[in-house]
Parts: structure tokens; C-alpha cells; sequence
């Protein structure tokens, strides 16, 4: 029992999970369908029953009417009457043969111990007569004494008239058919004009997901939201994503200004510390000239980790500048000369490696020199740092299709797929990175082809080994 009803609850949460997983639209229109199909339903067995039952009734009334129209016309006479028995000739040749035929009836004249006397073709047996009506095999039967005879033969002949209950019964259940033909259409009626209801009453919903979708799609929060023009539940949805809209928008704004003030803030403070730091460099470089032994090596320390200072607040000056939308001013570089001048800054420090360049003059483009540079210096010098001793650096300068496009590709163990993306965030370092890099100096690549309407993307390499960096530039000309 414990099962059934473990069973039964599934079932049920089953069916109402299904039920909730439907469209709003469908359920409404479903609700109204299935209350119209219960209350067809019960109008449908009220008025089968009654009409049934009418029938039923108007079917008997016409057999015993019948019986006792029959019973009046009848007429029989006692022949050849002896101590023991007699005959019955019917005196008033009634044609029961069409009387029957009339109403597809049967009618049996018999005795009172249920002895054929007199009948219409082909009437079945209805037994011993009743004095009540019944239902033999299928007929209505109507029993009636037979009153005009003679009186020594009264209560000896009994008339049976019957008509098949199949006749009525045909007539039920085609009505019985109708009804629940009736119950289905209106119950698909009541479905389809559920679904138009629905629809027509979804439509503000409509328009109010179409705003929303335009204003995810373009994130301008100025978008009107249509407002329904009944005062009811939607108007109240429409207010209220008006006012959560305006809520936003005043946090967004809030916040762009606050980022704005903060990016104006770095960059400002990015510049002015360049100053104390190049007084500083200036003065430990004097001391290490000046010193010797411990001294000498510490003043040596302290101006590396000075020089790096320095690199990383020329960095963040950079990336402040671009969040801020400050840009230098752009003049014809030649990108040729920029990779140029980088390899050869670089060769010192290359050690081991290989550095090789092809980069023919007269590739121009619309840009800041500084940043140029240090956008080729920073691929290279990640090139560098993340390949083994030996390996090859190689970078390329070409035109191709009114672009000018640099690539920097070495022969080292190449960047897994799922970084290639993140390469390009701040701070981000591969795991097991032990080279003491800030992790910007893809951003900062990153930062200098978007302002200068260049993209960098990275590539598969062309012989199947290593990274290939690749920073595409509109060209001049």
C-alpha cells in the first residue's frame, strides 16, 4: 500500500512538473479548456439521461398504445368446442401481419399456458403471457387480454405485442454520439479560443520582452518601455522595469564616473611618478659608480629594481592612458624601422637565442612611435622569455591587403588553446611561469593595437610548432 501511494505522489509530481514546464499560453488556454470540457461534460450526462430516459419512456407508451389499440380491434369466437377444448376463429379479420409491419412489431396470440393460437409472420416466442410488460430476448412485450370473445372463453386468450428494444436503443446512442461529439467540439472551441484569449491578453508581455531584448541587444536604457493602456498587473510589470531601468542607468552612470575619475587617477599618478623615479635612477646610478665591494653590488641591486619600477609605472601609464581614451599624437611610422630598432635593443640581452628579422622598408602606419615600439618590444621580449636557450625569434613586416601586418613567432613549446584568449588579460601568467614578468605585456600589446585601430590575434604558427603573434595595422596607404 505504501508503494501504491510512493507511486501515485511521483506520478503526480511527475504530471504537475510537466504542467508547469508549459508556456503560460498553453496553460491558461488548457485551464479554460478542460473547465469547459468538466461542465460540457456534466451537461452532456444530465441532458443524455433525460433525453434517454424520454425515449425510453416515449417507446414504451407507443407499445402499449399500440397493444391497446390491437386488443380493441381484436375479435375472436369459440369453434369446435368440446368437453375438453375448443378453437378460436378471429371473427374481425384484422390483418395483424400489417399492423405489425407498420412499426416492425411482433404480435402472438396465445393462451394462457403460452399455446400459439394466432400471430403475425414470423413473431418469435415470448413465452407463458404476463400480465405486465417485459423485455424477452431483446423485445418490448406488451401483454392484453383478449376482451372480445366469448364470455365462457374469458381469460383463455392473451394478446402479446412486442417491438425490439434495438430500435429505441440505436436512437440513445446516436444521441448519446451527438453529446459527446458536442463535449469534444466545444472543448476544442473553448482550446483554440483559449489560445486566442491568451494571446491577445500576452501581447503587452510581448512587447514588454521585445523592449527588453532591444535594450540587452544594443544597452541603451533609454529605450521606452510600452506601457498597456488598462491600469492592470502588466502596466504594474511596465512601471516597474521603467523604474528598475532608471535605477540602472543612474548606477551605471555612477559607476563609469567613478571608473573614469579612477583611470584619470592612475594616469595621472602613473605620470608623476615618473619623475621621482628618474631622480632616483639618476642618483643610484652616480652611487654605484661612486661605491665598491658590498656597497657596490647593493647600489647595483637597488638600481634593477629601480629600472623595473620604472618599466612597470611606463606600463601602467600606458594602460591608464588607454582606459582613459588619452592617445598620443599619431604620425607616418614606419613599421619597418620600429622592429628594427627593437631587435637590436633586444640583441644583448637575447643571449642564446637567435633573433631574426624581415622587415622591408616602407610599411607606414598612423600611429605613436613609443607605443609602437614598445608594443614590438613586448612580443619579443615575451617570445624570449618563454622559449629555451637556442631557439629561433622571428619577425616579419609585410603588406597584405591594405593592412600592415607584424608577426613574431618562436620555437617554443607554443600556448595551450584554452589560454589563447586569456594571454591577452592583465596580470595573467601561465602556470608555472617563473620568468618575474608583471603579466602586462600582452595587454599592453593588446592596448596599443586598439588604439590604433590594429587587432592582435594569436595564430597557429606556420611550421606547426611554438606561438605566432600576429598585430595587423591599417596602412597608410
Amino acid at each position: 500500500m505504501g508503494s501504491l501511494d510512493s507511486s501515485i505522489r511521483s506520478a503526480a509530481r511527475a504530471t504537475y512538473s510537466a504542467y508547469k514546464r508549459q508556456p503560460i499560453r498553453w496553460r491558461l488556454a488548457g485551464g479554460s479548456a478542460a473547465l469547459t470540457l468538466v461542465i460540457l461534460c456534466g451537461f452532456a450526462v444530465i441532458v443524455g439521461t433525460l433525453t434517454t430516459r424520454a425515449i425510453y419512456a416515449d417507446f414504451n407508451r407507443q407499445v402499449a398504445t399500440a397493444a391497446d389499440r390491437l386488443q380493441s380491434q381484436l375479435t375472436y369466437e369459440m369453434i369446435n368446442v368440446t368437453a375438453t377444448s375448443a378453437d378460436f376463429h378471429r371473427s374481425r379479420p384484422e390483418d395483424l401481419n400489417q399492423f405489425a409491419g407498420l412499426s416492425n412489431a411482433a404480435v402472438r396470440v396465445v393462451t394462457q399456458h403460452g399455446v400459439y393460437k394466432d400471430g403475425s409472420l414470423n413473431a418469435p416466442s415470448f413465452g407463458a403471457p404476463v400480465k405486465s410488460d417485459e423485455v424477452v430476448d431483446g423485445w418490448r412485450v406488451e401483454t392484453r387480454e383478449v376482451l372480445n370473445i366469448d364470455p365462457r372463453a374469458r381469460g383463455q386468450l392473451f394478446l402479446q405485442y412486442a417491438r425490439r428494444v434495438s430500435e429505441v436503443q440505436s436512437t440513445a446512442n446516436r444521441v448519446k454520439l451527438f453529446l459527446g461529439l458536442g463535449v469534444l467540439a466545444g472543448a476544442a472551441l473553448a482550446l483554440l479560443a483559449g489560445l486566442a484569449t491568451a494571446r491577445r491578453a500576452m501581447e503587452p508581455i510581448s512587447e514588454l520582452t521585445a523592449a527588453a531584448r532591444e535594450i540587452a541587444r544594443t544597452r541603451d536604457t533609454s529605450v521606452r518601455i510600452p506601457r498597456p493602456e488598462a491600469d492592470d498587473e502588466v502596466a504594474e510589470l511596465a512601471t516597474t522595469l521603467e523604474s528598475m531601468l532608471h535605477a540602472l542607468d543612474a548606477a551605471r552612470s555612477e559607476t563609469e564616473a567613478t571608473l573614469i575619475r579612477q583611470r584619470e587617477f592612475v594616469a595621472d599618478a602613473s605620470h608623476e611618478l615618473r619623475t621621482p623615479l628618474t631622480s632616483v635612477l639618476a642618483n643610484l646610478e652616480l652611487l654605484e659608480e661612486s661605491l665598491s665591494g658590498d656597497q657596490r653590488d647593493s647600489a647595483a641591486s637597488a638600481l634593477r629594481s629601480s629600472r623595473r619600477m620604472r618599466r612597470l609605472v611606463a606600463d601602467l601609464l600606458l594602460l591608464a592612458r588607454a582606459d582613459a581614451g588619452r592617445r598620443l599624437p599619431h604620425r607616418a611610422v614606419d613599421l619597418s624601422d620600429v622592429v628594427t630598432e627593437a631587435a637590436a635593443e633586444l640583441e644583448p640581452v637575447a643571449g642564446d637565442h637567435e633573433i631574426s628579422i624581415s622587415a622591408p622598408p616602407g610599411a607606414e602606419v598612423d600611429g605613436a612611435r613609443d607605443e609602437l615600439h614598445r608594443l614590438v618590444l613586448n612580443l619579443m621580449e615575451n617570445a624570449l622569455r618563454h622559449t629555451d636557450p637556442g631557439t629561433a625569434v622571428e619577425a616579419s613586416v609585410e603588406r597584405q591587403n591594405g593592412e600592415v601586418v607584424l608577426s613574431v613567432e618562436d620555437d617554443g613549446p607554443g600556448i595551450p588553446g584554452e589560454l589563447h584568449e586569456k594571454v591577452f588579460e592583465r596580470f595573467f601568467r601561465g602556470e608555472g611561469d617563473r620568468s618575474g614578468s608583471s603579466g602586462l605585456g600582452l595587454s599592453i600589446v593588446k592596448a596599443v593595437a586598439d588604439s590604433h585601430n590594429g587587432r592582435v590575434t594569436l595564430e597557429p604558427p606556420l611550421d606547426g610548432r611554438g606561438a605566432r603573434f600576429v598585430v595587423r595595422f591599417p596602412s597608410r596607404r
